[in-house]
């Protein structure tokens, strides 16, 4: 899928994606879950990859408090907008378009629109149902993981097939929702499923932070389909 046409789908369903991000059952709690696994403190720097309509921003702005800065970063305009909209009451929350793989920031040095200060370090990455949509996640997490600063924790959240005993009908469920969330929505048979490519994707970018990381934590939740795995840097 060409960028354009990604951003087309996204942009075409930002209003359904903002509802489904905002009130699924158990999501607050799994997003408190993902902003305190980034292990920040009042005054901190995070940046949110792949920030989508904003769900998770005012869970980190609660972490870095007022005096913190918290960057979200994503490539399709009206995502973005509900992005900005939600956070508009906050002065140091910073919506920026861009590409999560090449972000329109830098560890110690000023980003773009400023919104992180000369010589500030990033001390978190978050990551939350983005590296399933990218080429080369092992590669961007590396990426990320050059982006914290020392002692900086990288946070990635994805959903991919359940291990548990009880796994079958969870997913059966989560290969429907895969399909129908992934452009064209309306194919019914595909050379290469999409959830076991999604699933592939996954495992790598996970595994790629286990390797990077000199303490690792990992969690699951939702039935054993979503996937939590945060990684504190040297």
């Amino acid at each position: 899928m060409t960028t354009e046409s990604a951003q087309e789908f996204y942009g075409r369903w930002a209003r359904l994606y903002d509802f489904v991000a905002r009130r699924t059952p158990g999501i607050a709690g799994l997003r408190s879950r993902a902003a305190a696994a980034c292990r920040l403190d009042p005054g901190d720097t995070v940046v949110e990859m792949g920030c989508g309509t904003g769900a998770n921003l005012p869970y980190l702005r609660e972490r870095v408090g007022p005096e913190g800065t918290v960057v979200g970063i994503d490539f399709t305009r009206p995502v973005l907008e509900r992005a900005r909209a939600a956070t508009a009451a906050y002065d140091n929350v910073h919506v920026l378009q861009g590409d999560a793989t090449q972000p329109p920031i830098r560890s110690g040095g000023s980003g773009a629109l400023n919104a992180v200060a000369d010589g500030d370090a990033i001390d978190a990455v978050l990551a939350t149902f983005v590296v399933g949509m990218l080429a080369d996640p092992a590669d961007a997490v590396d990426d990320w993981c050059d982006l914290v600063g020392p002692d900086g924790t990288v946070v990635l959240a994805n959903a991919a097939r359940s291990r548990e005993w009880y796994a079958p009908p969870v997913n059966a469920v989560f290969r429907a929702i895969v399909v129908l969330s992934t452009p064209p929505t309306t194919q019914l048979r595909y050379e290469n499923e999409p959830h076991l490519r999604l699933d592939e994707k996954i495992d790598t970018a996970h595994a790629r932070l286990r390797e990077r990381a000199v303490a690792v934590a990992d969690e699951t939740h939702v039935f054993g389909v979503v996937r939590l795995t945060a990684g504190r840097l040297e």
